[in-house]
């Protein structure tokens, strides 16, 4: 949207807000989202996506659903992962502007009330920049700087660094990304890939409010992958040039071999040094390209099944002053 346009006024603001074993934090989150977008505009909508928690998550988020009408919880049939129940909180969420933010309270709502103001100031894409992140250990820090510097390197998509999935869209983006249906998702790449005016709006990160991180090492690991290979193929290219190099080190290394049989022909084994040489470099190349290339094949192969990203098992809405259910279905439109 070109700079300066004015933006939908009355707007519908919807914050949608992926929840997993939350809660113990859902009211108080619930009470400060509620405060900035009643500041904002009486039109708006918070969804909660239910991500198959095991803790009271679920009945916590209908209490609230019941006491506010602008509440709307999707519970899905059982956990699907974060960027699964954010996309399916996509597509229910209705508004001119549609707002993602984690559930444990380290993305303090009250930044949406800046990212509004960049929105209405003719930004697609207002996006939270990390400043200080208070609670995260020194090991979390550099790998998440290191991450974002090599995502960076490796991939065409203005990828921002120091930024999550907490940001504000609007309905134009929204819509583009609920055309994107492939299964191993990194929302922030595929933000990032749309385009349009992004623009960071930086904050102080702070410490969760209750509970434990769900994202251990294993599923940071398992993140940072998806997101590489979603957006690039240099791992496959860098198989390549790291095969050219392992070649170049073999000829360098039976070099040195025939030299050194030169000036003592009884040094090594006979055969022995070619064999092993050969075994090892080139062993190595193979087994390390047959891993990426799987790596690329396994995604090819669920994107190929096509099945749903995720489950809803229902819908729950207050309407004159009852909490109602809508049917279990695979996918929801957004509303108009």
């Amino acid at each position: 949207m070109p700079n300066g346009t004015l933006r939908p006024t009355p707007f519908r603001l919807c914050v949608v807000v992926p929840c997993y074993n939350e809660a113990a934090t859902l009211p108080e989150l619930f009470r400060r989202i509620k405060a900035a977008c009643t500041g904002l505009t009486p039109d708006h909508g918070i969804v909660f996506v239910n991500d198959g928690s095991r803790d009271p998550t679920l009945a916590v988020a209908l209490d609230l659903a019941a006491q506010d009408d602008s509440v709307c919880v999707v519970n899905l049939l059982r956990n699907f992962g974060h960027q699964a129940a954010v996309t399916a909180g996509l597509d229910v969420a209705a508004g001119d502007a549609v707002v993602l933010i984690d559930s444990d309270l380290q993305d303090p709502p009250e930044v949406i009330i800046e990212m509004v103001a960049a929105w209405k100031n003719g930004a697609d894409v207002a996006y939270g920049q990390r400043r200080i992140r208070e609670g995260e250990t020194a090991f979390k820090l550099y790998t998440a700087k290191l991450f974002y510097r090599l995502l960076k390197l490796m991939t065409k998509s203005d990828i921002p660094a120091d930024a999550g999935d907490f940001r504000l869209m609007d309905r134009r983006v929204v819509e583009v990304l609920r055309t994107m249906r492939e299964r191993h998702r990194f929302i922030r790449g595929m933000v990032g890939w749309v385009g349009g005016k992004q623009v960071a709006v930086p904050y102080d990160r702070n410490a969760r409010f209750a509970g434990e991180t769900k994202y251990p090492l294993r599923k940071m690991i398992s993140f940072a992958v998806d997101a590489i290979t979603s957006f690039s193929v240099v791992p496959l290219r860098l198989v390549t040039y790291l095969a050219l190099s392992i070649i170049g080190l073999t000829v360098l290394a039976a070099i040195g071999v025939i030299v050194v049989k030169l000036i003592n022909p009884h040094y090594f084994i006979p055969g022995y040094p070619s064999i092993i040489i050969t075994i090892v470099f080139f062993g190595g190349v193979q087994l390390l390209a047959l891993g990426v290339i799987g790596e690329y094949l396994g995604r090819m192969y669920e994107s190929i099944k096509a099945r749903p990203i995720y489950i809803i098992e229902q819908v729950y809405r207050q309407q004159n002053g009852r909490l109602l259910s809508q049917q279990p279905i695979l996918t929801l439109p957004a509303e108009r």
